[in-house]
């Protein structure tokens, strides 16, 4: 590891102007090229105190040997060597885009005697119109199939056209009517060269004048009785148009467009493009990145313009260009488009109508590759098995953690605090063995004092389901601090009933399909011992992960402590810069960003900070459409529901007799006293209000009834997205 002040530039020697700055390590590798409008305030970044830069940054600087520099004129000219230089020497901490799948194209080689259509992929040749790209070939050949009775221009391979020059004899597509046969001369160079660039016109979006002139020469052979030729036109009119349903429009005016949307994490990004040509999407692709550098959205939109545009020249750069967030600053990338371009491009976020819609759409796709990636990463096999192996290493275990569990404290502003446990088995999500819980020990918002609870009551189940099982030797048992003063296995709602029915301390259960947020399933059959009990904290894990800092961490190792579990490896991982906490270590555990086991905790730190938020916005929810009939034990919805709609509302049904109340299908007299029984104990609410008329609003619009036990949606603190933003 070198010393960045090792190789620090003395003052003065770094100018004040534009330039393109490269980063080398000791083998004289270019590790990481960058540009700045002055290279002077640029480079005095690095090398300032190495406790205030960025771990990634932190990283490069000491894996530098030293740094060098080229002075340009303009931001403009060093966008474009910084953009050479990558390409070039393909710096490790650089952002690096790489295609998911190499892209096909519709591509019409107009630099030959005979334009040929095809299908066509890798890099771009001089000359060549490219359409697309295309998420698959064969959705190429099936557009090119529908053009070709409209546009008979030539498909076949060298080899083929000049076997048939040399025979005289076309090809089955020559026979069909699907080709014009300029290889035995049924059509001239000159004429064949103007019906490919009809063609290209006609893929690049200028649709509707070619309709309309084959709809007028149509109308005019019908006039002059030609009707096999008006007939042979109408069917070209309605394969053009078959065609041209296969994009949609998606943008009026023929706008020519490309959309650029990113989703990201802490360690990755994916961008996806969609090209818009005469107002419809002509093509898609996608890409994928490390985010090996400190970097922001604007940042990753930049380099994504350059990959895209880097070799393109005139209409390949469209005049609209649509991104998430501008690059900082704009004005350089802007003008760098426009030289490539050779007029002015448009560079901007879209605010409203369709073209916002569009880009959330293209945000969608986004943030369904980025997930698709890192599904495809986590499910193999190599991959997860080197991920553990890391963990351990970092972790100094004793064998990799074939089992994980991690927890996470979620609530807003204290209120409706739930925790999760999401558990890993060999690198994959173990759904079936999540669980749920709500914090009964305190009130109000202490994620630690929260941590220290979860992890309590969880563990005395294992401890009360190994000694209820007898894996226990003779003298053997709960912990001392575990049991209650009776000398009986901890209770306190953390030992599982029978029933299969939820907890009472919250936690719930799934039937391996999937969760259902907010519902609370039972298991199933193969969730069950030999004896028909359910499974339920039966399994210890090698490793417990806490989504915080070092408090958590030390709130959690404190909860094992005191039930005297010695076996169970404890860390943490803050968000903020994805450290890994141990207990009683002043310093974290800084894993490579490119270390598949940083990726694996942190994916496991998501899935469980998910499902505690969904499970915390599900029971938030449910205690504000809380009312008096949620308490009437028995009654379930469905029968809540036809109480309501046969009276018409709480208020007239608390005012019904119970013979009246035994009227509605399926409630019986005694299920009517209980209800009639629980609606006499609770309080109504205060009338509503009307703050503008002063009229006292009554409840007679069958919307339900609050009590004091059960109150109704209190006023918001906020907007939504404020309130989302307390949230934890």
């Amino acid at each position: 590891m070198a010393d960045p002040s090792s190789y620090r530039p003395r003052p003065g020697e770094i100018p004040d102007s534009p330039g393109v700055y490269r980063f080398r390590d000791e083998h004289r590798r270019v590790i990481y090229v960058g540009k700045a409008k002055s290279l002077r305030q640029r480079l005095a970044n690095y090398f300032q105190d190495l406790a205030h830069l960025h771990p990634r940054t932190r990283t490069m600087v000491t894996t530098a040997a030293s740094v060098e520099w080229t002075v340009v004129s303009t931001e403009v000219e060093a966008l474009q060597l910084e953009y050479s230089w990558i390409k070039e020497y393909d710096p490790r901490f650089n952002v690096k885009y790489r295609d998911d799948k190499s892209y096909p194209y519709l591509a019409v080689t107009m630099n030959e005697e005979f334009p040929r259509v095809q299908v066509m992929r890798g890099q771009k040749k001089k000359g060549v119109r490219y359409f697309g790209p295309y998420g698959h070939a064969w959705a190429i050949r099936d557009t090119v199939d529908l053009l070709l009775r409209v546009f008979p221009v030539r498909t076949c391979s060298a080899g083929v056209f000049k076997n048939a020059a040399r025979t005289g004899r076309p090809c089955l597509l020559g026979y069909i009517g699907k080709c014009s046969a300029p290889c035995v001369g049924r059509i001239t160079p000159d004429d064949h060269w103007d019906l490919a660039d009809e063609f290209c016109d006609f893929m690049a979006g200028r649709t509707g004048t070619y309709l309309r002139r084959l709809e007028r020469q149509m109308v005019e052979a019908a006039e002059e009785m030609e009707y096999e030729r008006a007939a042979r036109l109408r069917d070209d009119i309605g394969a053009l148009k078959k065609a041209m349903e296969k994009s949609a429009v998606v943008l009026a005016d023929a706008t020519d467009a490309d959309l650029i949307a990113v989703a990201e994490d802490e360690l990755e990004a994916a961008v996806q493009i969609f090209h818009v040509r005469g107002g419809r999407v002509r093509g898609q692709r996608g890409w994928v990145t490390d985010k090996v550098e400190e970097i922001t959205t604007g940042a990753l939109v930049e380099h994504a313009l350059q990959q895209l545009y880097g070799e393109e020249k005139g209409d390949a750069v469209p005049k609209e260009v649509l991104v998430p967030a501008l690059p900082d600053p704009v004005e350089p990338v802007q003008q760098w488009l426009a030289e490539r371009r050779g007029s002015g491009v448009s560079l901007r976020i879209p605010q409203r109508g369709d073209k916002k819609a569009l880009m959330e759409t293209v945000q969608r796709n986004a943030q369904q590759a980025l997930v698709l990636h890192k599904t495809k990463r986590a499910s193999d096999l190599t991959t997860r098995s080197r991920a553990l192996e890391e963990i351990a290493e970092a972790l100094d275990l004793d064998s990799a953690p074939l089992r994980i569990e991690c927890y996470d404290i979620s609530h807003l502003q204290g209120d409706d605090v739930v925790a999760s446990m999401v558990v890993f088995e060999d690198g994959l999500a173990r759904k079936s063995e999540y669980r749920r819980f709500q914090i009964k020990g305190f009130e109000g918002q202490d994620d630690v004092r929260s941590m220290h609870e979860v992890i309590t009551r969880r563990f005395r189940r294992y401890l009360a389901e190994k000694e209820r099982t007898g894996e226990w030797a003779d003298g053997e048992g709960l912990a001392d601090d575990a049991r209650h003063p009776n000398g009986d296995a901890a209770q306190n709602g953390d030992a599982a009933p029978d029933d299969g029915a939820a907890p009472d301390d919250g936690a719930a259960r799934t039937d391996g399909r999937g969760l259902t947020d907010g519902q609370e399933l039972t298991d199933g059959p193969a969730l069950k011992d030999d004896d028909g009990r359910p499974k339920r904290f039966a399994y210890p894990p090698q490793l417990v992960v806490v989504d915080g800092g070092q408090p958590q961490v030390a709130a959690a190792q404190r909860a094992l402590d005191e039930l005297g579990i010695d076996d169970i490896a404890v860390c943490g991982l803050a968000k903020r810069l994805e450290e890994v906490w141990l207990p009683r270590e002043d310093d974290p555990v800084v894993l490579p960003r490119t270390s598949e086991g940083l990726y694996l905790l942190q994916r496991v730190r998501d899935e469980a900070h998910r499902f505690a938020i969904t499970y915390q916005r599900a029971k938030r929810a449910k205690r504000f459409r809380a009312g008096p009939l949620d308490d009437v034990p028995g009654l379930g919805e469905t029968r809540k529901q036809a109480l309501i709609k046969h009276f018409g509302s709480v208020k007239k049904l608390r005012s019904a007799t119970i013979d009246q109340i035994c009227e509605v299908p399926g409630i019986g007299r005694k299920t009517a006293e209980t209800v009639a029984v629980a609606l006499a104990r609770a309080t109504p609410a205060a009338p509503a209000v009307n703050t503008a008329t002063g009229e006292i609003m009554d409840d007679d619009d069958g919307a339900p009834e609050t009590t004091a036990d059960a109150p109704g949606e209190p006023v918001s603190a906020g907007t939504p997205d404020e309130r989302r933003g307390q949230e934890r």
